[in-house]
């Protein structure tokens, strides 16, 4: 997101079971713990993201307890806890996965100074069910020249159709980033960024993300496509 002018929430697409739609990880007590947004799947399989309900109305609490546990003697803790406090307040009434989702990347997108606008696939009219070709879709109708796309799509995003449309297909390398000083050991970067706040504070995470997303240093791109 910091390296984009423009982040999308891809949320038409199938809702899949035990990925990282409705969980992330923190370190509680020297261990990897999952926070888990619990939805109803149940007879549902093949729903879109953005159709995707809440089953648990405790959740946000449960959350909430968790992270308080985990960071409250982190050097950041007072300084975060506040805005988040009051994301998960507001959370907690909410439905939709979805609309939790673009909350929290909302509110941690403040936290961060980040400048790039956020908005969902839907704003754009479908044309096309293939998914290379909804891509070049959004890139067009918001007149895009370079797409950034996390490493995963790989095996599905087709390449030449991006030269053909004349977009730079590029993808995020999550590799080399520094570490700091975390409650575990060995130092795990897979956790959610509210490990980097709680530890490290939001103007270090600021300064983290300008050295990797500036144009001088964009270490954690791979650019695929040059022109």
């Amino acid at each position: 997101m910091a390296a984009a002018d423009e982040f999308v929430i891809y949320d038409e697409v199938q809702f899949t079971k035990n990925d990282w739609r409705n969980r992330n990880r923190i370190v509680l007590n020297g261990k990897l713990h999952w926070l888990t947004i619990s939805v109803k799947t149940a007879g549902l399989f093949g729903q879109p993201i953005d159709r995707i309900e809440i089953s648990d109305k405790s959740w946000a609490r449960g959350h909430w307890d968790s992270i308080r546990q985990a960071y409250r003697n982190s050097e950041h803790f007072h300084q975060i806890s506040a805005v988040l406090a009051d994301a998960y307040q507001e959370a907690a009434s909410l439905r939709r996965l979805t609309d939790i989702n673009e909350l929290f990347l909302r509110r941690i997108a403040d936290i961060l100074e980040l400048p790039a606008q956020i908005f969902r696939a839907e704003i754009v009219p479908r044309a096309s069910e293939d998914p290379t070709e909804r891509l070049i879709e959004l890139c067009r109708a918001r007149n895009a020249t370079k797409y950034l796309s996390g490493p995963a799509a790989r095996s599905y995003i087709r390449a030449d159709l991006f030269a053909n449309a004349g977009i730079a297909l590029h993808y995020a390398d999550y590799s080399g980033y520094p570490t700091y000083s975390q409650a575990m050991d060995p130092f795990e970067h897979g956790v959610s960024i509210l490990d980097v706040l709680f530890h490290c504070g939001a103007a270090s995470a600021r300064a983290q993300l300008k050295s990797i997303s500036s144009p001088g240093g964009l270490q954690a791109l791979d650019y695929t496509n040059r022109s």
